[in-house]
């Protein structure tokens, strides 16, 4: 089975223009998640889906693959779809978000073991335990699952609700922004129409839901940190430098 690894780039970010290239102690963003990503042993290529020559140029200089898609796009499963008809052998593609910095080769590895593991899966996506300074955050992407692992739904606000207080059979969990999915079933996906509930929550995998399809949720105790705002920014870089010291 071809597992290959996309990073969707967009460079005109709402909240960090540029993001990609914000520099972490000495290296563009794009380039510390591509490193990661690199180091996966299951996937036979990382590519990056840029949107704007500075991000090419960027890549390719460090000794990465991109590819030139569309700005237009309304989304990064749209960025997706058309850069996976640059690569027509591959039957799996690993979406890993391109400000998931601390994204670990071990999780893109798991996430394609459950499709080496299940020929009917067809979408499968990453959670961690979320903590309680992030019950009220609504950046901080929350999903419930059921007893096969499969996402119930996903949303900003703190699901389930503790009408009971939490213990350690019910667990919160965060959803990490990295996805799998078979490749005819991506491109189905992406040529959904969008949903109500996927429009009031501002998340495209709930369109997944709503259309009646599963998505399988591996977990893992690793912490992650996304970048969405100039604090995550200020917090990813504090932490490289604590590690480039020790």
């Amino acid at each position: 089975m071809n597992f290959i690894c996309i990073i969707p780039a967009r460079f005109a970010s709402t909240r960090l223009p540029g993001k990609p290239l914000a520099d972490i102690v000495g290296k563009p963003l794009i380039q510390r998640v591509y490193e990661q990503a690199a180091k996966a042993g299951k996937v036979s290529s990382v590519v990056v889906a840029v949107d704007n020559p500075r991000v090419y140029d960027t890549v390719v200089t460090f000794g990465g693959h991109a590819v030139m898609t569309r700005e237009d796009h309304a989304n990064g499963t749209d960025r997706l779809a058309e850069a996976v008809g640059h690569y027509p052998d591959a039957d799996v593609i690993v979406n890993v978000q391109g400000d998931e910095p601390l994204i670990t080769p071990e999780v893109i590895d798991a996430l394609c073991q459950t499709f080496e593991e299940d020929d009917s899966l067809m979408m499968a996506t990453v959670a961690t335990p979320l903590k309680e300074d992030e019950y009220d955050d609504p950046s901080a992407v929350k999903v419930v699952m059921n007893k096969r692992n499969e996402a119930m739904y996903f949303s900003r606000s703190l699901i389930p609700y503790p009408r009971h207080p939490f213990h350690d059979a019910v667990r919160p969990y965060k959803h990490i922004g990295i996805y799998a999915y078979r490749r005819d079933f991506l491109l189905q996906y992406a040529s959904m129409e969008p949903t109500p509930a996927e429009e009031v929550e501002s998340l495209e995998q709930l369109r997944v839901l709503e259309n009646g399809y599963k998505i399988k949720v591996i977990t893992t105790e690793q912490e992650f940190i996304g970048i969405d705002t100039p604090e995550d920014l200020e917090h990813i870089r504090e932490y490289f430098a604590k590690e480039s010291q020790s």
